[in-house]
């Protein structure tokens, strides 16, 4: 399997063979799902925050004596069939929601997501993924000469993913300013990473580190 390489001005300027044992992964729907199911859980930060009974104001007094009043006896006014009391299995900050993914899963939710990108021709390959002047028109003038390239006349308007390589630094500061890209190093990229975006735009010098993973 191949794809061409082009450069930052949209020209084709060669061919890379893809790895097969990459780009050949087949779908597998419920092994994806249960990988971004997780992914998403580990990077979820607890805020909803129910009061117990221990955590309201006030309450410290038994509001009236335990016998002979003729009403039912109550040790608080916080107890939580009061109003204004605590909340009885409410939602806690405490709760953990990290799942524990095996890295064969995630590895093989990754190949099936850069083979979905590249069967739906939203995958482009490029000689460098490298601005090292780090200016921000740089960037701008990069997508809209890769625009040109059929398939990816959305690219200034739709979700872009750009797999650097570690010493591709000039490139993310290029593009932060830009909205809808999103830099991420070849080494930390995930299936989620490569799912959120609607293209993705990969270095040779990166991808060739990224396809040596295992």
């Amino acid at each position: 399997m191949k794809a061409d390489i082009y450069n930052w001005k949209g020209e084709t300027v060669g061919t890379l063979e893809l790895p097969e044992n990459v780009f050949g992964t087949a779908w597998n729907a419920d092994l994806m799902h249960q990988v971004v199911e997780a992914m998403r859980a580990n990077v979820r930060t607890p805020v909803a925050h129910a009061k117990g009974r221990g955590e309201v104001r006030g309450g410290g007094k038994k509001p009236w004596r335990q016998k002979g009043t003729g009403r039912a006896r109550h040790g608080s006014i916080r107890s939580p069939i009061w109003k204004g009391g605590g909340v009885t299995h409410g939602p806690t900050k405490e709760k953990q929601f990290e799942k524990t993914l095996p890295r064969k899963m995630r590895t093989k939710a990754l190949w099936m997501a850069l083979a979905k990108k590249k069967a739906d021709n939203e995958l482009l390959v490029l000689d460098a993924v490298l601005l090292p002047e780090g200016r921000t028109k740089a960037a701008s003038t990069a997508l809209r000469a890769l625009s040109g390239i059929p398939g990816f006349e959305a690219i200034r308007e739709k979700n872009t993913g750009v797999i650097v390589g570690a010493e591709d630094t000039g490139t993310a500061r290029a593009f932060r300013n830009i909205p809808g890209v999103r830099t991420v190093e070849a080494r930390n990229v995930t299936a989620l990473d490569v799912l959120g975006a609607r293209f993705i735009l990969i270095g040779k010098r990166a991808f060739e580190k990224f396809g040596a993973k295992k």
